[in-house]
């Protein structure tokens, strides 16, 4: 067997527990470790972005939150086949450290991390606890917090990380900003692996509503759901737009990088790459969001200054138009909005992610 340490990371299938998950991996691979994810099949669509020395395991997905009464009685038996597939792996291959970063497929990991007392944490992304994350607040050795202040259980600590971005978006850490002007310009629209109907079905008539001599010059980037994408498609194409429109951006860094603004939900993730690479956006919380967490995310990055949010119960197309407007058609101030998001990016998240990871292991060690 390898005398490498070798990390387990176990995360579920939204970009918000993904790609922290990646960042991390990235670092550790770095430092000579060896990295396994332990993924489920919407996990599974996030993991080319991964170093190809990650060895990926896909395991079955088992959540309380969707199917019928006989899919979700056959959840716990799932998780619980899950753990005990998981102990016999450790014990075949022993973690040296297991992080979780939330969703169903945590929950095998670190149960089984639990049982065999390894070196174990979590990483919530959010100002809230997700409900995996919270089963295991009192039972690992670390939390680390990429929200602060995160709401946690009374007697748990928390460490404040920030939220670890990719590789691919950290390479552009404070890129060049090009204010909006008489020129082509570049407009994204990220709506996350939820809730992003009402975005299809609001921002394609926002942005149509722009004065024509600024819609001549935007070229759209629009992340749209697999049953949203005819009709938004469409849409663009009878209204003469230039738009770009898929169910998934495979190079979403570069796409944020080259925007003049960046239309998105408030997912933590989405937060931390906008304030990284320093980019003006229109934040529209998630409304159904457990405990609201993406009005918690979003708070921080629009106090500062570098976002504009719209609550999902105010969001109708005038008022997107305008805030677009407000963006688009003041150069001085979309610059200002770009550099307020930059200061507020936490660019080192995954160094402090990394230290703790060789904390707990350094501290097994001595015991």
């Amino acid at each position: 067997m390898s005398k490498q340490p070798l990390l387990l990371i176990a995360a579920g299938g939204t970009g918000g527990h993904m790609f922290p998950a990646q960042a991390l991996a990235e670092a550790m691979l770095l430092r000579g470790w060896r990295v396994k994810l332990s993924t489920d099949a919407r996990g599974a669509r996030y993991t080319q972005g991964f170093p190809h020395s990650t060895e990926i395991e896909e395991i079955s997905s088992a959540t309380f939150a969707r199917g019928g009464l006989l899919a979700k009685a056959m959840v716990a038996p799932r998780l619980a086949v899950g753990a005990v597939s998981a102990l016999f792996a450790f014990m075949r291959d022993r973690p040296s450290v297991v992080v979780g970063f939330g969703g169903y497929p945590t929950i095998p990991a670190m149960s089984a991390a639990y049982l065999m007392k390894l070196p174990r944490m979590i990483h919530e992304q959010n100002g809230i606890l997700g409900r995996v994350n919270k089963i295991f607040a009192a039972k690992v050795d670390a939390i680390a917090c990429g929200t602060w202040p995160t709401d946690l259980p009374d007697g748990v600590t928390g460490y404040h990380t920030g939220n670890p971005v990719r590789s691919a978006i950290l390479e552009r850490v404070e890129a060049g900003y090009i204010s909006p002007g008489d020129y082509p310009m570049e407009l994204l629209v990220i709506g996350g692996s939820q809730g992003a109907g009402i975005l299809s079905d609001v921002i394609p008539p926002a942005i149509a509503g722009l004065p024509m001599d600024m819609l001549r010059n935007i070229r759209v980037s629009h992340q749209a759901r697999d049953e949203d994408h005819e009709r938004v498609t469409e849409f663009y194409a009878e209204q003469g737009i230039n738009a770009d429109v898929q169910p998934f951006f495979h190079d979403v860094p570069r796409r944020m990088t080259e925007a003049q603004l960046v239309i998105s939900r408030a997912g933590a993730s989405s937060v931390a790459d906008l304030s990284v690479i320093g980019r003006p956006s229109i934040l529209i919380p998630y409304a159904a969001a457990t405990g609201d967490h993406q009005t918690a995310n979003a708070r921080g990055l629009v106090e500062a200054g570098g976002a504009i949010m719209i609550p999902e119960s105010r969001l109708n197309v005038d008022a997107v138009t305008e805030q677009i407007l407000s963006v688009l058609d003041n150069p001085e101030g979309a610059m200002q909005m770009a550099r307020s998001a930059a200061r507020f990016g936490k660019p080192d998240a995954t160094e402090a992610l990394v230290e703790l990871v060789e904390g707990l292991t350094m501290k097994r060690q001595e015991e």
